[in-house]
């Protein structure tokens, strides 16, 4: 079989050798027109006058659009239609689109758009939760709250109660192809190439913006250099731009973002503000909890509500909260829309809780190891047994939003890893070095991840393929998923191998098409394998029955009695090479072309009473990380990491284990060196490389182990395996525990750091730990 080899990315020779083919890389007509968009310079104000002769004159310049100028929607939402494409009397944040230039050369477009002439009357604008809060600026009538149990009871009743707030900055993306469309007018609609996670919306989208049908627009994405949920509705302002041009100009139309205009206009991950209260028994277990999430979403709605959900359902990460209030303010401001980031929230919650899981142990002076333990949920039967002090399994534990909690594996991983990583010894080292070095600071830290897979609006739960067999025995697939690097086409090209017993070279996967596979959802949520996998091990299972059906019948015997293996076919006795028993079922009129659908059982959920089985299933994992802090300047690095992460029976150890080390150097950039600076006039300030500073590859750990779980998933996903895109993202998490503990070994106080953790924040941290204001 070719599932679980650990097979080479499928374009990794065109990424190493520059060969990759993206947007800005496909050839165009000649007569293609570029476009550039003209950007707010305030966050908050009506547009009192807008002169654009000097635009219009410009070299190059074919023309300039405004709202009034657009023929139908003037939206490019994913959501609520909020979000209009070019800023209709009032613009929102600096960087907001306002009129679209339209010129011969993409210079041509870019150095236009600077000359427009923009009088506002400006407004107050709203930066910040506080002053969100205080306006009571918000995109639901009130918090969302989620209850279990009797959370403030249990509190008051706690012999010990801990309290905290602590602050989470956002994110940049930072996808090294920046956001780029172009269209191609074609007969009665266009056809659009996109970098995007999500082309049935793109089609959606401009379809929408040209009066069309959506069979008129056709999408097409073969790749895309990074997305992390940047691409899931952050492309649809450039499509439909495009799309609107080819479309009425007759001419083809492009559109690409240079770096400073990208990160000026896009959304970021959602910095939260979360308050927590906490009451206690003496050994650390939480008798009650409640969170407070203050959510900074941005000037539309994107998809904060969705994101603000996935933060509350990862609120528990793996501790079982009998008692438990959460309660979410989804808060509209005038910067960037925040959207989609790796992790869609589950970061945020999930840092929430191992925060106070820390602050716990500090103050009741307990090993925060030894306290996340005891509240870990129970083990899932047979995974193994379970620790002494763990909950008990004589009743069902189910999560805040009361989902049944049946898979959890943690304690076995825990274990392993605590071993493998030989923590207790390296815990007595750190403690040990801390007491004789004055200056140099180090921490040490395992972090537990338990992140539910699926999508929690219900309907996206389903995937489709298109699966051809030709007469010469080789193989080609379209499936929904786009590939965005992490390797999706080669994992679903290993399943139609693996169904056929055929060699992975036989098999050939084309750019996603929303002509070839329509309706599809995001390839996002971790559910790129597992949906699109699915759908097309049910194409192949579909033309290899009909195949067996006839060679069996050829054969004089049934059809249980031939299978696909080694690139041969075996009916009854006989045996023939599989190019020969396909040319044997063409030339017996057989259908070799299948579509295939698949749609996750089990999930069901209602996020207005937040209740309902959420997720199919959870992805489990645990991370080591220890760091050592400077006390003089705050500089960090990260000295080692171990991780045993959970993937199921993978599908591709070695593409499994490359995702898992990206997506922790991302978490691990996300709370230290990556940090968003907005000034009191609501302009980005971090907007270029210079001063956005994600993870170098100086800034990885020294030592990096990474080892995969050895079990699979009790769910049957395609081959029993788990999703890996996101969960390996909240390993990042031990990181900032470990630089915690450091800051924490300053002092008897408890250090407060806050996210992210740079040189300032861990200098700041290091000043409380030893009781400065």
């Amino acid at each position: 079989m070719s599932v679980a080899k650990p097979l080479p990315h499928d374009s990794g020779p065109l990424h190493v050798s520059g060969r990759a083919r993206y947007i800005d890389d496909v050839p165009l007509p000649a007569n293609t027109l570029h476009l550039a968009f003209g950007l707010a310079t305030v966050a908050h104000g009506e547009i009192a006058s807008m002169d654009l002769s000097a635009v219009r004159a410009a070299p190059g310049v074919v023309a300039v659009w405004t709202a009034e100028d657009l023929p139908f929607a003037n939206d490019v939402s994913p959501s609520v239609h909020d979000e209009p494409m070019l800023a209709t009397g009032t613009v929102h944040y600096v960087g907001q689109p306002v009129f679209l230039v339209i010129a011969e050369s993409h210079l041509q477009a870019r150095k236009a758009a600077r000359l427009g002439r923009i009088d506002y009357r400006e407004r107050p604008a709203i930066l910040t939760v506080d002053q969100a809060l205080a306006a009571d600026s918000r995109f639901e009538d009130g918090p969302v709250i989620w209850e279990k149990g009797a959370a403030e009871a249990a509190i008051a009743a706690a012999p010990h109660v801990i309290e905290g707030r602590f602050d989470m900055g956002g994110q940049e993306h930072f996808y090294l192809e920046g956001q780029a469309a172009f269209a191609l007018p074609a007969e009665g609609g266009v056809v659009v190439q996109s970098s995007t996670q999500h082309p049935t919306e793109i089609q959606h989208k401009v379809a929408e913006a040209l009066g069309l049908s959506m069979n008129a627009v056709r999408v097409e994405c073969r790749r895309m250099g990074g997305g992390f949920g940047g691409k899931e509705s952050q492309g649809n302002a450039l499509a439909v731009s495009c799309g609107l041009v080819a479309h009425l100009t007759g001419r083809p139309a492009k559109m690409r973002y240079d770096r400073d205009d990208d990160m000026v206009i896009t959304g970021k991950r959602h910095d939260f503000r979360i308050e927590y209260r906490a009451g206690v028994d003496e050994t650390g277990r939480i008798l009650g909890i409640s969170f407070r999430h203050l959510v900074r979403c941005g000037w539309s709605q994107d998809l904060s509500l969705p994101v603000a959900d996935r933060a509350m359902l990862h609120a528990d990460n793996a501790y079982l909260l009998e008692n438990v209030r959460i309660e979410s303010h989804r808060l509209k401001t005038n910067t960037q829309s925040a959207t989609a980031y790796r992790g869609f929230g589950g970061p945020q919650g999930m840092l929430g809780i191992e925060r106070a899981m820390d602050h716990i142990a500090h103050e009741l002076g307990l090993d925060p190891l030894a306290l996340r333990r005891a509240n870990y949920y129970a083990e899932a039967p047979g995974a193994s047994p379970p620790d002494p002090q763990s909950i008990s399994t004589t009743k069902k534990q189910t999560t805040p939003y009361h989902m049944e909690v049946e898979d959890f594996i943690l304690h076995a991983i825990t274990d392993r890893l605590e071993a493998a990583s030989d923590f207790a010894a390296r815990k007595a080292a750190v403690a040990t070095w801390n007491a004789g070095n004055a200056i140099l600071k180090k921490g040490i830290a395992l972090t537990p991840v338990k992140f539910g897979i699926s999508f929690t609006l219900t309907h996206l739960n389903q995937a489709g393929a298109l699966v051809h067999v030709y007469q010469d025995g080789s193989i080609h697939l379209n499936h929904g998923g786009t590939e965005m690097g992490q390797g999706l086409f080669r994992k679903v090209a290993q399943v139609a191998a693996s169904s056929f017993g055929v060699d992975i070279a036989t098999v050939a996967i084309t750019a996603t098409d929303t002509g070839k596979v329509p309706n599809t959802s995001a390839t996002a949520a971790s559910s790129g394998s597992d949906l699109n996998g699915m759908a097309v091990k049910a194409a192949c299972d579909t033309i290899r029955g009909r195949m067996a059906e006839f060679l069996a019948r050829e054969h004089q015997t049934i059809p249980a009695k031939v299978h696909f293996e080694n690139g041969r076919v075996f009916v009854g006795g006989d045996e023939i090479g599989f190019a020969e028993a396909v040319a044997r079922c063409y030339e017996g009129r057989v259908s070799l072309s299948s579509t295939g659908f698949y749609a996750t059982p089990k999930v069901s959920w209602d996020r207005k009473a937040g209740r309902g089985r959420a997720f199919y299933y959870f992805a489990y994992g645990a991370a080591v990380s220890e760091v050592v802090i400077d006390t003089l300047t705050g500089e960090n690095r990260i000295l080692r990491t171990d991780i045993l992460h959970d993937c199921g029976a993978s599908l591709n150890p070695a593409i499994d284990i490359g995702q898992i080390e990206g997506g922790f150097v991302q978490g691990a950039g996300w709370l230290t060196t990556e940090e968003l600076v907005w000034d009191d006039r609501g302009r980005l300030r971090t907007h270029a490389p210079s001063t956005y500073k994600i993870p170098a590859c100086s800034d990885r750990p020294r030592i990096f182990n990474v080892t995969l779980w050895d079990g699979e998933n009790r769910e049957e996903t395609i081959y029993r395996s788990k999703a890996v895109g996101e969960p390996p993202f909240m390993h990042g998490i031990s990181v900032f525990s470990a630089l915690g503990a450091a800051c924490a070994a300053c002092g008897p106080h408890f250090p407060d750091l806050q996210a992210p953790a740079t040189a300032e924040a861990v200098l700041a941290a290091v000043k409380r730990a030893r009781g400065a204001a």
